[in-house]
């Protein structure tokens, strides 16, 4: 069965793993995305940290943003190396770039610049920071840009913490490669009915507001600062974490509060709470949260995760254990759906990567294949361009391929 990006060619002069985790979408999906290198590689390939110590085993930072890719050396500073990225975009859909304003420019790889080449191309601008305003030209990772500066940062660090909270690796970078994917499909979609291209601009500060919407939403009205997230006075008890015997979490997400109560009350051997004065009802609950989440301390301390998974197996609310990666790996749930697919590497040992969060026709979405070497398609992809082999050693000759 065809995927929904069938058809569909992307050309990505991007690094890090923001916009190229969109290309990584869109390939996964049936496009056929190129990727263009510089000579000395995107620089993710030689991020190394506590996940990819490893030498031996696949390099997630370099798998999860550029599975099922083909990869072009060119030196874009170079007139020819110029040239050539130019007849490729007169083959593509998409152009996809994280590159900055200053860069764009210099290389003459803006909007303008491209779409004369081919006026129905959907030229995507990722940035840290978005297209305008005084920090348009500043790069902007994640962490600073999404995590730090659109307050999630602060959102999550509890009053009186000795550290601010952490954000997960690229944890806005992969929130806004979905964003981008998502937008060109719409853009694709609006140019088979008007046959217009266009220029989308997707930022990680947007990103990360956008997750932080209703906060922000009530912030803005200027009715002060929110409160930070402090579990031990959730103003719904029934929406927080519990401490078990055998120190795990469990998360409670009970928004009917009164819903649920009793059934939970009774579930947990607490009947005596049902009718306590302090907690009869939501609001009562809300009054008197510190003290509820203290009794429920207690009884979720008293018993193993495993024996409150058989108490709560049938509770009708939403309840979950705080999984570790390792029982992420192993869920039956996670199988079932086909979430973590497996790919076979370049070595011929086979790996597992996360599918995009996107099924079509119940089919699970498997990555087309792992993420290639620097420059591995380089003389397949300028065949397929229209160049023949004398113009390919001619391009090596000047530099152009690195």
């Amino acid at each position: 069965m065809a995927g929904p990006f069938e058809g569909v060619r992307v050309v990505e002069v991007a690094a890090w793993t923001f916009v190229p985790g969109a290309g990584a979408i869109m390939a996964d999906l049936g496009a056929d995305v190129i990727k263009v290198e510089p000579p000395t590689g995107d620089p993710q390939r030689a991020l190394r940290n506590a996940l990819n110590a490893d030498d031996s085993a696949p390099n997630p930072f370099l798998q999860v943003p550029n599975r099922g890719k083909r990869s072009i050396t060119l030196d874009l500073t170079t007139p020819a190396g110029l040239d050539a990225l130019r007849r490729l975009v007169k083959t593509a859909d998409v152009f996809l770039t994280s590159y900055l304003p200053k860069v764009r420019a210099k290389l003459g790889i803006d909007p303008e610049d491209l779409r004369e080449e081919n006026p129905r191309l959907v030229y995507v601008r990722g940035s840290g920071w978005g297209s305008q305003g005084a920090n348009a030209s500043t790069g902007g990772f994640d962490s600073a840009a999404a995590w730090s500066a659109a307050g999630v940062q602060n959102k999550l660090t509890a009053p009186g913490a000795a550290e601010p909270a952490a954000q997960p690796a690229a944890f806005f970078d992969l929130q806004g490669s979905s964003a981008i994917a998502g937008a060109v499909a719409m853009a694709l979609f609006r140019r088979e009915r008007s046959g217009e291209g266009a220029v989308i601009d997707v930022s990680l500060l947007n990103t990360g507001m956008w997750t932080m919407g209703p906060d922000l939403a009530a912030a803005a009205t200027g009715s002060g600062e929110l409160p930070r997230i402090d579990r031990k006075a959730a103003p719904n008890p029934i929406v927080n974490y519990y401490r078990t015997s055998d120190d795990r979490w469990l998360n409670l997400v009970c928004l009917q509060a009164d819903r649920f109560w009793a059934e939970l009350c009774t579930l947990i051997g607490r009947d005596d709470l049902i009718d306590d004065e302090r907690f009869r009802d939501a609001f009562s609950r809300y009054v008197n949260s510190a003290d509820c989440v203290a009794e429920l301390d207690a009884t979720f301390g008293s018993r193993t995760l495993d024996e409150w998974r058989t108490v709560l197996a049938n509770f009708s609310g939403v309840w979950s254990a705080a999984a570790t990666f390792e029982e992420v790996c192993a869920s039956p749930q996670v199988a079932d759906n086909g979430y973590l697919p497996e790919v076979v590497g370049a070595d011929g040992r086979p790996f597992r990567l996360v599918a995009p969060p996107y099924q079509f026709d119940g089919v699970p979405t498997t990555p087309a294949g792992p993420a290639p070497e620097l420059g591995q398609h380089t003389e397949e992809i300028l065949l397929d361009a229209g160049l023949d082999w004398d113009t390919i050693a001619d391009l090596r000759e000047q530099g152009a391929l690195g």
